[in-house]
């Protein structure tokens, strides 16, 4: 939930990328508050939501569901099945994922059949009924970086306090209370060349560092300080340092080697702090970071969306445009992600991979778009 990398408060590792643009995120976490029901009463859907309506619809309504490689995403959906069927759900979703052991990955025709012969399509729908909605997108960073500081890297990246594991301060300092409390010191896990990157990083809550030897240390969220979320992009905003247009994650970065004396300033305006922990190197570097559903995301195929409108875990079949260039997405893609801006029933992050050129995209994407929620027949 990463995570997943947001601007302006609308709302875990789901800046554009929402962190940055459209609110107050936290890495991947459970989302809070009534949760959705599963009733077969209901009249368009066995699945209620309190902020989304459901529609079920034909296969053909689903635009480049035909044209889509579903064996792309088959194997995102097997990982959501090895969550959901460990977990208590409202949806029965063990007789689909038991029956999707015996489908060969490569077997494109077979895979089509297992989705359409053991799934229905419902056009989600905002509770005002509005069937579009915002999708933006993110991805994990990956930077160079050392686990000793050098004249190069002299950017922590902390575990969480040691001395908070006990007991934490309440209310917890804020980010630039900690910078200057010697709290920290001793519990520095690498370092880094990049202020900015490195914020960007705890946006997110998660990413990989690029060590000197060639090793990759992966790091996850392990707690912040408590404190609200608060934009950089709103703070420059305000302090008209740039232009909305600006308001990237491309931008700030721009902005900030323009004006390296101000760095510090623009961070402590957001006084919330991310704290990482070291996972286990024993993985593929090329995985993705867990998600709300604890399995790896999976490079355009995981989405994070609202707790409120969708269940975690699910297929959602996605319909939208790439940032600039106006080219069609239209993919069958896992619900496996959650983060506080993602709010709404037709709202997603897509998840776009790990490292720079990921996060080029990401950091722009602000599109609208349409989803269809697949659920058991």
């Amino acid at each position: 939930m990463i995570s997943k990398f947001k601007l302006f408060q609308v709302s875990v590792f789901a800046i554009l990328l929402p962190s940055l643009i459209v609110g107050c995120s936290t890495p991947p976490t459970r989302g809070s508050g009534n949760r959705p029901s599963f009733s077969s009463n209901a009249s368009t859907s066995p699945y209620n939501s309190p902020i989304a309506n459901f529609i079920a619809v034909s296969w053909q309504a689903l635009p480049g569901w035909e044209e889509d490689d579903l064996t792309q995403a088959w194997s995102a959906w097997l990982k959501s099945c090895d969550a959901l069927r460990k977990r208590s759900s409202e949806i029965n979703w063990r007789p689909v994922c038991t029956q999707a052991a015996g489908i060969s990955s490569r077997d494109k025709k077979a895979v089509r059949g297992y989705f359409e012969s053991n799934f229905q399509a419902y056009e989600i729908r905002n509770s005002s009924g509005i069937d579009t909605g915002l999708i933006t997108g993110y991805y994990e960073p990956v930077m160079s970086g050392s686990l000793n500081r050098t004249s190069t890297y002299n950017v922590a990246l902390y575990a969480y306090p040691k001395v908070w594991r006990r007991t934490k301060p309440s209310p917890a300092p804020t980010r630039a209370e900690l910078m200057n409390s010697g709290i920290l010191q001793g519990s520095e896990i690498a370092w880094v060349q990049d202020p900015v990157a490195a914020a960007f990083m705890q946006i997110q809550g998660s990413g990989k560092i690029r060590l000197e030897d060639g090793r990759i240390l992966r790091l996850g969220f392990a707690g912040t300080n408590d404190q609200p979320f608060k934009s950089i992009a709103q703070w420059l905003l305000e302090h008209k340092d740039i232009a909305r247009s600006e308001a990237t994650m491309q931008g700030i970065s721009q902005w900030a080697k323009r004006n390296p004396d101000r760095v510090n300033a623009m961070l402590n305006a957001n006084p919330r702090f991310v704290f990482f922990k070291e996972l286990p190197s024993n993985v593929d570097a090329d995985l993705g970071p867990d998600g709300a559903l604890g399995v790896p995301l999976t490079s355009e195929r995981s989405i994070a969306v609202d707790l409120q409108a969708l269940p975690l875990g699910a297929p959602v079949f996605l319909s939208t445009t790439r940032t600039l260039s106006g080219q069609t997405i239209q993919k069958l893609v896992m619900a496996q992600d959650t983060g506080k801006a993602i709010v709404g029933g037709v709202r997603a992050d897509y998840y776009w991979g790990s490292g720079d050129a990921a996060g080029e995209i990401a950091g722009r994407m602000k599109q609208n778009g349409k989803m269809w929620l697949l659920l058991p027949r």
